[in-house]
């Protein structure tokens, strides 16, 4: 899809290796480079060795690993040697940080011109927070997101890093939106991507509620996904989710549980009348499915085409046969970590899944490979990785520099 497209990127943690990944995954080659201890996900999660735990394997496939010292100044050099050969060029740190390293975009597009340059962070640089530090749980906490989940109790945060993942989605479609416009005009450009802004127009897509208006006419708020009663219900045996949403489903349900007479009550009868009044009808749901064996109401759903599904764990998702039927894992065998199981971008196109991924690399990995790809000599190199300058990471069999200073 976008092969030919490089991407220089200096991301770390989820966000921008989640949006990196995926521009990977559609064809673009992307060079990761990272510092002497590599990116921070290399030590969380599961692992067999050191510097390879499970959310960088499944993070960083089909990228290329370039390890320096970027605190050196011949690293500077190095990053725009690349980066004037490159199509994108993307980080994810704060204003100073990023300026410290001589890396920021006026620097860097003064190399090269075309060049899409990319920011995600924490706060737009317009707004009075430009430059502050930010993680996941402060955006949702800033964002309503912690708000909404305490659904009128002490907040809490989703149970996965959800604005981080929404603003790698958002910087996607910024970087090629970007790379579309160059196609179409010969210029390149910047792009930034703020997690705050990100996350706050992800909540009010439905959230806005009445204040859509100017004066407002309502609270900012969807009741339907608000109330206390939208959750899984239980049954008998377990737990099960269903949502009964349009007036057909509606009839269907409270004729299944034997009271069809709801249909006729003012609090149903209509679909502005049943949003101002969901409490009473998930209340209705709840109390109906606890007398049943949750096989016999999946089966009854099913026949009246009333979505419903069973509630899930994560580890049940490595068993659930769609997914098996759809290929969504791939199985990889990584030549340091053995044999892996990750999960696939789920867009196909033209009703086909991208091909296997390269997996993710090892430190340092390809520092060799990609530095004789920008034109530097082998003598500079090999002086450069006995300086610590690069960090080689190349597997002993590899042709070229000694690999003594493999890690992990």
């Amino acid at each position: 899809m976008i092969e030919g497209i490089r991407i220089v990127d200096l991301t770390t943690v989820v966000l921008g290796p989640y949006c990196t990944q995926i521009l990977a995954d559609l064809g673009a080659d992307v060079v990761k480079i990272e510092g002497p201890d590599g990116d921070s996900t290399r030590y969380i999660g599961s692992a067999k060795n050191a510097g390879m735990c499970s959310i960088y394997l499944n993070l960083n496939r089909n990228k290329r690993s370039l390890a320096l010292d970027l605190k050196r100044p011949e690293s500077r050099d190095l990053v725009l040697k690349l980066a004037a050969g490159a199509d994108v060029f993307m980080h994810s740190m704060r204003p100073r940080a990023i300026e410290r390293l001589g890396l920021d975009e006026k620097a860097v597009r003064a190399v090269n011109s075309r060049l899409v340059y990319c920011v995600a962070t924490g706060y737009g640089a317009a707004g009075r927070y430009g430059g502050r530090p930010a993680y996941d749980d402060v955006i949702q906490a800033m964002s309503g997101i912690a708000a909404l989940q305490g659904k009128g109790g002490d907040p809490d945060y989703c149970v996965t890093v959800l604005a981080d993942k929404v603003t790698g989605l958002c910087a996607v479609y910024g970087v090629l939106a970007a790379l579309l416009r160059r196609a179409r005009t010969g210029e390149g450009g910047s792009v930034e991507v703020p997690m705050f802004e990100a996350a706050a127009s992800f909540v009010l897509a439905e959230h806005i509620g009445g204040h859509a208006f100017d004066p407002p006419i309502g609270p900012a708020t969807y009741a339907r996904v608000t109330t206390e009663y939208r959750r899984p219900y239980r049954t008998r045996d377990g737990f099960i989710s269903v949502i009964v949403y349009t007036e057909r489903q509606w009839r269907s349900f409270l004729g299944l549980i034997g009271r069809p007479e709801l249909m006729q009550d003012k609090r149903v009868a209509s679909f502005e009348a049943r949003t101002r009044n969901i409490d009473f009808l998930y209340k209705t749901i709840e109390d109906a499915l606890a007398g049943r064996h949750t096989a016999d109401w999946l089966a009854d759903f099913a026949e009246l085409d009333v979505p419903a599904m069973p509630v899930l764990t994560t580890e049940d998702l490595f068993d659930e046969p769609h997914l098996d039927d759809a290929g969504f894992f791939e199985r990889q065998r990584h030549p340091t970590e053995g044999k892996l199981r990750l999960p696939r971008q789920p867009v196909r196109f033209d009703g086909a899944q991208r091909p296997d991924s390269r997996p993710a690399p090892r430190l340092g990995r390809d520092s060799v490979a990609v530095l004789r790809e920008a034109g530097i000599a082998e003598g500079e190199i090999r002086r450069l990785v006995e300086q610590g300058v690069v960090i080689d990471g190349s597997p002993i069999d590899a042709p070229g520099i000694d690999a003594h200073a493999q890690l992990g």
